[in-house]
This record gives C-alpha cells, sequence and structure tokens, in this order.
C-alpha cells in the first residue's frame, strides 16, 4: 500500500490559509479573547502552543505589514511563555492587559502626531477674537 502523500495546496487553499491566520493572529491582539482561550484550556494544549509558536512567522515584514492591531505580536510573544499562560486564567490579569492597552491606544495617536510633526513648524495662527460689542451706532 502506498504511503499518503500530502497534496500541495492550491493557491485559493494558500490564500484562505492566509486569511484564517491572519485574522487569528490580530484577535490575539485582544486580552478577552486570549482570556477565553485561557479559560477553554487551549493555553494547556500541546498542539495549541505548537500553532502559536509555528504563528510567529507573522513577525517578518513581509507578513506583518498586513496587520491592522500590531499589538497582536506583542501578545503572540508573551504566549511563547508558560507562566503567561497560566496567569492569562485569571480574570485581573486580563482586565489588567486590556486597561494597559487601552491606555496605550489612548495616547499612541497623540505621541505618534507630536513624534511625526517637523519641530520648525510654527503653530497655527490664533484665530481672531470675537467682537465684543457690536458695530458703532451713528448719533443723529
Amino acid at each position: 500500500m502506498m504511503a499518503n502523500k500530502a497534496m500541495p495546496e492550491t493557491e485559493e487553499q494558500n490564500r484562505i490559509r492566509f486569511q484564517v491566520e491572519l485574522e487569528f493572529v490580530q484577535c490575539l491582539a485582544n486580552p478577552n479573547y486570549i482570556h477565553f482561550l485561557a479559560q477553554r484550556g487551549y493555553l494547556k494544549e500541546q498542539t495549541f502552543i505548537n500553532y502559536i509558536r509555528y504563528l510567529q512567522y507573522w513577525r517578518e515584514p513581509e507578513y506583518a505589514r498586513y496587520l491592522k492591531y500590531p499589538m497582536c505580536l506583542h501578545f503572540l510573544e508573551l504566549l511563547q511563555h508558560e507562566a503567561f499562560r497560566r496567569e492569562c486564567v485569571s480574570a485581573q490579569v486580563c482586565k489588567f492587559m486590556d486597561d494597559q492597552a487601552i491606555l496605550l491606544w489612548q495616547h499612541y495617536t497623540r505621541r505618534r502626531t507630536r513624534t511625526l510633526q517637523p519641530p520648525d513648524t510654527p503653530a497655527p495662527p490664533a484665530p481672531p477674537a470675537p467682537p465684543q460689542q457690536g458695530p458703532p451706532r451713528q448719533q443723529s
């Protein structure tokens, strides 16, 4: 009997696998999703740990450019550590990660705007002050 040889993926199968893996990796930017996975025991399964290890290729620039939520790469890295996976079951840890992510997102735009603004750009002129009184009246 012949051994089963793996059939090469078609272009369509490759595209679908890319989309599924992209979506999953981006879901990791949500600490509540990581907490969900931990509560259901996925973070303890060796097959899941191997899958997380496999997904490290998303850190490469040629793949990372497709990510809309780059914070997912940070969580993907943290999920490599057993201690982090163990702590993700805790609701308090999840809340802390969520709070920290929100703080980062709130201040990211402001910091980025300041960083990208050239230092010699003059401040925009102040708008003219509104008149304090109406136009002068003519006396008759």
